[in-house]
């Protein structure tokens, strides 16, 4: 989300206020065809390209990097969930009035201080919403952390080791034939109920936001 936030944001404030309605017409339909991808082919990606590109910058900069990392497996999420924040932040950016622009623009504002002082502003909670709405998203991904992340329970800070995640012991405690009251997959539900947990306060504090705008 580090990235991807940032990223996302300038790009919707590209294709809503600047691009042309040819090139917004392409930018949309490639982000509609992105969104469409499944993400065990983000995973591929994350495992062949990602990851080798990874550690060749590392190792240009004398750093030591697990071939499954944390870092991949952000960098692949957060391209997953790109064309997802994009298109969320620019309908945000879009539900402007347009009496304020050229209400502050007839003032003498030039569009990049209409953006920064208006719409930016006006559209703060729909944004705030977007943006946990694609944290809730991201949380509940399976497959590409399953391919990319790794298994080992490894409780640290530095993204390029290799960590795991709630959804990945799901998968990996529920895989073959379990007894029901087994303490695998009594786990396995625990942790489903934790991470339903966390996305449901998630998706309600962002429809909060929302009421609130």
């Amino acid at each position: 989300m580090l990235v991807v936030v940032p990223l996302g944001l300038f790009s919707a404030i590209y294709i809503s206020e600047y691009a042309s309605e040819k090139v917004r017409y392409i930018v949309n339909t490639t982000l509609q065809v992105l969104s469409a991808i499944p993400t065990v082919v983000y995973g591929y990606f994350a495992v062949v390209f990602l990851s080798f590109f990874i550690k060749q910058v590392a190792n240009f900069f004398g750093l030591s990097i697990h071939s499954e990392s944390a870092l991949v497996a952000g960098l692949s999420i957060g391209i997953m969930i790109l064309p997802f924040i994009i298109s969320l932040l620019e309908d945000a950016i879009r539900s402007v009035p347009k009496s304020l622009r050229y209400g502050f623009m007839a003032l003498g504002a030039t569009p990049a201080e209409t953006i920064w002082h208006i719409i930016i502003p006006y559209a703060m909670p729909t944004i705030l919403s977007a943006i946990l709405l694609s944290i809730s998203r991201v949380i509940g991904e399976t497959m590409i952390v399953l391919m990319a992340v790794g298994i080992n329970a490894n409780l640290t800070f530095n993204p390029l080791n290799s960590v795991t995640t709630i959804t990945v012991q799901i998968a990996t405690l529920l895989t073959g034939d379990q007894d029901f009251n087994s303490v695998q997959t009594l786990a396995a539900y625990a942790l489903s109920l934790v991470l339903f947990i966390i996305t449901w306060l998630l998706n309600a504090f962002a429809l909060f936001v929302m009421k609130r705008n």
